[in-house]
């Protein structure tokens, strides 16, 4: 990836941090005013959620800053895997604000403090405001995310996108309550809140763990890197290919089997051919290609694993 490439994506994703950061902060503010004037367990369910989706989106703002650092004497693979790191944290702090919310709910279905029914309307408007707020921003930040492949602003899209869904079911309950009169709806939609933000939780605990634990990329990746492969008439076979990603970059290694006959200057051409076709394909991604005699790598097979017939090109 180019230097210039690297820090337009890197600007990108920084702009959209900070957008991320100013809208949140500001609905959280006016949110936490508006459930505390109102009484409202549902709308202050809806500032914490914004809480954490603000300390969310202010990591996600710092780790992308440090995720793009270039690689170091200490991090020779770079510094993609904090995005991760950050989405992992994102995780537990949104299951631990669900908890939160749960234990209010519970208290205020035990001992009823029903919120002040003619200032619901203020709860209404604000609620309503969120939802339309979060729902730009969130798809802002989605778009952003896959242009740069950026788990922390995919994650950070997920929490605000959430946090619109969170506020339109918050408006219904608000809506209905100020229309029946019926208290207990507030800490009902509450819970459901909490509910939803532990089904995000645990979904993007599983993504960050996958992550940082190198799972393979999706299988219709690792097919295109094979296709370029395979459709080398060069290439007599391959097999061990290993995939990750780490952030936003993807990583990739290959042994390949050429003739034996193949000059070294010549084998290496050939592979300097087969990486720029893989990054023509997938921009950015790191190349590891380790090269093989395919009659020697045969016989080696055979002799020494006991591996009969023409399987060393094989892929695996």
């Amino acid at each position: 990836m180019s230097t210039e490439l690297r820090l337009r994506l890197r600007e990108s994703k920084l702009r959209a941090a900070r957008v991320s950061v100013i809208s949140t902060a500001s609905l959280t503010l006016v949110k936490l005013v508006t459930g505390a004037l109102i009484g409202s367990i549902s709308v202050l369910s809806e500032a914490i959620h914004s809480a954490t989706d603000l300390v969310a989106a202010i990591i996600a703002y710092f780790s992308v800053r440090a995720s793009d650092s270039p690689p170091d004497d200490d991090h020779p693979y770079g510094h993609g895997k904090i995005e991760s790191v950050s989405a992992l944290a994102e995780a537990m702090l949104i299951f631990g604000s669900a908890i939160y919310i749960l234990y209010e709910v519970i208290d205020r279905l035990r001992n009823p403090h029903p919120p002040h029914i003619n200032l619901l309307n203020a709860g209404i408007v604000v609620m309503l405001l969120s939802m339309i707020v979060n729902t730009v921003v969130s798809r802002f930040l989605a778009r952003v995310a896959r242009e740069t492949e950026s788990q922390a602003l995919s994650a950070d899209a997920a929490h605000i996108g959430t946090d619109a869904g969170t506020s339109t079911g918050v408006l219904v309950g608000l809506i209905l309550a100020r229309a029946t009169g019926r208290a207990w709806l507030d800490p009902a939609i509450a819970g459901l809140v909490a509910t939803l933000l532990i089904a995000i939780a645990f979904r993007l605990l599983k993504d960050a763990l996958n992550l940082l634990l190198d799972i393979r990329l999706p299988e219709i990746e690792e097919a295109k890197i094979r296709t370029i492969i395979e459709t080398d008439q060069r290439v007599r076979g391959h097999h061990k290919l290993r995939t990750r990603k780490s952030g936003s970059v993807r990583h990739a290694d290959v042994h390949v089997l050429l003739d034996d006959e193949l000059t070294l200057l010549a084998a290496h051409s050939v592979c300097e051919e087969l990486e720029d076709a893989i990054r023509s394909t997938f921009p950015g991604v790191i190349v590891n290609i380790h090269i093989e005699p395919y009659q020697y790598e045969i016989n080696h097979q055979r002799e020494v694993h006991g591996v009969e017939g023409d399987t060393a090109g094989e892929g695996r």
